[in-house]
């Protein structure tokens, strides 16, 4: 007897959780995440001070799950990976914070060789919206100080 109320009970809960998925709209955007144009103001300002510093620069803008939003590559940037922005979502922090607490004698020390290649210097902040980490910005292309200006002026432009 239990065998045959079993699979009945499971079709009716299907059945229930199938028609209450159908009365609900889809989720267009995720809570928590960034919206494509948040990623374009983020890039925009990023692209103001790259600009202004006068040193073309790589800017790619990740999303909540460390997915790429954005990208741009300024003519006569160096041709460089976007790891700095997934490196600076994956630890919740900024890549310079992480490369500090990854030197020898500290507690992460070695973390960028068993991670699938992090980046462990400046240029990777987080984007931050109501006090919820929806993304983060990467940039290379400079020295590590110019890198980490353009990477907080587009993260300034979130806040």
């Amino acid at each position: 007897m239990l065998k045959r109320i079993v699979p009945l009970v499971l079709a009716l809960v299907l059945c229930a959780g199938l028609a209450q998925a159908k009365t609900k709209a889809p989720a267009t955007q995720l809570p928590g995440d960034l919206t494509l144009a948040e990623a374009q103001k983020v890039l925009d300002a990023a692209l103001v001070k790259a600009k202004a510093q006068g040193v073309p620069m790589n800017i790619a803008i990740v999303d909540a799950g460390g997915n790429l939003k954005a990208f741009v590559r300024q003519d006569g940037a160096f041709i460089v990976s976007t790891k700095k922005a997934v490196t600076a979502r994956y630890f919740n922090m900024p890549t310079s914070t992480l490369g500090a607490a990854s030197q020898p004698g500290q507690e992460l020390f070695g973390i960028e060789a068993t991670n699938g290649g992090l980046v462990i210097f400046g240029g990777g902040e987080l984007l931050i919206r109501d006090n919820v980490i929806v993304g983060a910005i990467g940039v290379s292309g400079g020295s590590v100080a110019e890198d980490t200006n353009v990477a907080k002026a587009g993260a300034a432009a979130l806040k």
